[in-house]
């Protein structure tokens, strides 16, 4: 819906009334048909074709209600994000999905699951907002009702877990620049003890071996995530004596703060450094140029657990691969050949 309302001209609160029917929303005949002609240019289904033709596809395992239980809300939107992919694929089939969040609270967590479960949840999805191996609480492992894991995953395979594909992630922005002819190129990393930074990083390395570029310590700084850590490991970055001509920034944030430090320097983006960010949050269309960045699929994941709550059935008898969504680069204006 970002993509109809940047070239129809509006906002995306305003698409979402006009592509959804609110009643009740005073808007013109012609921003009407401005936006359901963007939409229908870009191939955007509008929710009500959606919605038909999922029910033609499938005939969901619940319907009723769907607990999803969250560690952190309010700390990154990706969670926000996977709750509206749940959301989407829940009306579909008429389902109503209840949210908790539980700050990785053990006796919260349990009493919140027993208590969904208690109140008539016909399924449970259980989602860990930083990608990672968790040990499922007990109430999942002994309840009858299906469970799906969402960005994390049980090392015995005992539910069916969907998560990013990290390190194609961090390959495929890596490759990116190479493909533009960079061969000095740097990364910005997360926090290391992190599965989506470990993977970024292997991503970045797998990238740089295919195209028989030497791997080079001294281009790799750690940061954590922020865009304060994004402007200083780029100031470290350009004092070096040979300076990369691009940046692998591991997400957004830190390439907002790469920004900075390329503008206090008077350096341009692309011309005189490429730049490619990571998440495709909101604030990498408004960065001038626009950030080629990677999309974190969390409104996808959601969908996917929703889709998939029928594996989850029987469980006990089954071992569940780990499902991985590709996290699809957006090509803008921050990445050129190098001097371009």
């Amino acid at each position: 819906m970002s993509d109809v309302a940047q070239a129809a001209g509006c906002s995306q609160t305003t698409v979402s009334f006009v592509l959804n029917g609110t009643p009740g929303i005073s808007l013109s005949a012609t921003t009407r048909e401005r936006v359901l002609g963007v939409a229908k240019a870009l191939g955007y289904a509008p929710p009500e074709a959606a919605r038909a033709g999922a029910r033609a596809r499938r005939r969901p395992l619940v319907d009723g209600m769907i607990g999803f239980v969250v560690d952190h809300v309010a700390t990154s939107p990706e969670a926000v994000v996977a709750i509206e992919g749940a959301r989407q694929a829940s009306w579909n089939a008429g389902n109503v999905v209840l949210v908790a969040q539980t700050l990785n609270d053990p006796a919260m967590e349990d009493r919140t699951l027993r208590l969904l479960a208690g109140k008539g949840a016909d399924a449970l999805v259980y989602m860990a907002i930083f990608t990672r191996e968790i040990e499922p609480p007990a109430f999942l492992r002994q309840t009858s009702l299906p469970v799906v894991l969402l960005n994390c995953y049980a090392r015995d395979h005992a539910f069916p877990a969907v998560v990013p594909s990290e390190i194609a992630g961090g390959e495929s922005a890596t490759r990116h620049l190479v493909r533009h002819g960079h061969r000095r190129i740097a990364t910005i990393t997360g926090e290391p003890w992190m599965e989506a930074a470990k993977n970024r990083l292997t991503g970045y390395r797998r990238a740089l071996a295919t195209a028989d570029i030497p791997f080079d310590r001294e281009l790799v700084v750690e940061g954590d995530w922020s865009a304060s850590a994004g402007h200083k490991a780029t100031m470290q970055l350009l004092a070096l004596r040979e300076r990369p001509t691009a940046i692998f920034c591991q997400n957004d944030r830190t390439a907002i703060g790469c920004y900075e430090a390329l503008k206090e320097r008077g350096l341009d983006v692309p011309g005189d450094m490429s730049v490619v960010g990571y998440d495709d949050e909101e604030i990498s269309r408004h960065l001038h140029p626009q950030l080629t960045t990677s999309i974190l699929p969390h409104r996808a994941m959601g969908r996917w657990a929703i889709e998939h709550l029928d594996a989850a059935a029987g469980r006990a008898q089954r071992r569940h691969p780990i499902v991985k969504l590709e996290c699809p680069l957006v090509e803008r204006a921050s990445v050129a050949p190098p001097g371009h």
